[in-house]
């Protein structure tokens, strides 16, 4: 299994490490050229999201992702990456976000939850952290909470969290991706009519 990361900016390194400790195989996504490599699913890490969209536009990435995502791609957003997929933005997602909702970096904090799917006492680590104002579609549903935001939804395919589970010990938010990967075939650029 082959896991595309975007490695524009922000905390790539981290998601790379854990799904290599799960035993599937990364690579890092730069240019458009990395895009086009067969693919089993997608990660969108957290980092500095008006950073990464001017990137994407520049490096002519966002149409193709945009349109995988929509295809079917399966992707693991967190923080930024959660931010890149509401609307507004991507737009893959039926969710609006509000960009460091928790402050600036002396907001970070740590706390544990319940993830719908996941199980409970799931470590949830946030920095400069979004969160979910609101879901516009019942396409997509919340699947975690905290203080009565939300803080994690799914989509399709597509996993979205306001914190960063690489940064955590425990695997099983990137356990779920995974068996989402195993529910489709390979995508390649080519085969995607990009």
């Amino acid at each position: 299994m082959k896991i595309a990361v975007l490695a524009l900016q922000g905390a790539f390194i981290e998601h790379e490490q854990m799904l290599q400790r799960l035993g599937a195989d990364t690579f890092e996504v730069r240019q458009l050229a990395d895009w086009q490599l067969p693919k089993d699913g997608l990660i969108l890490p957290g980092g500095e999201s008006t950073v990464q969209m001017r990137l994407l536009r520049l490096l002519g990435l966002l149409e193709p992702i945009r349109q995988a995502i929509l295809d079917g791609l399966p992707v693991l957003a967190t923080c930024a990456g959660m931010i890149l997929l509401a609307e507004g933005r991507l737009g893959t997602m039926d969710i609006r976000v509000r960009r460091n909702a928790y402050g600036r970096q002396l907001g970070s904090f740590h706390a544990t939850g319940t993830v719908e799917g996941v199980g409970s006492h799931v470590p949830m680590t946030f920095i400069r952290a979004p969160y979910i104002e609101d879901v516009v579609s019942d396409r997509c549903l919340p699947i975690a909470t905290v203080d009565g935001h939300i803080v994690a939804a799914r989509q399709g395919r597509q996993i979205a969290t306001a914190f960063h589970p690489e940064l955590d010990g425990d695997t099983r938010l990137h356990c779920l991706f995974l068996e989402q990967c195993h529910l489709c075939d390979s995508i390649s650029g080519e085969n995607d009519n990009l």
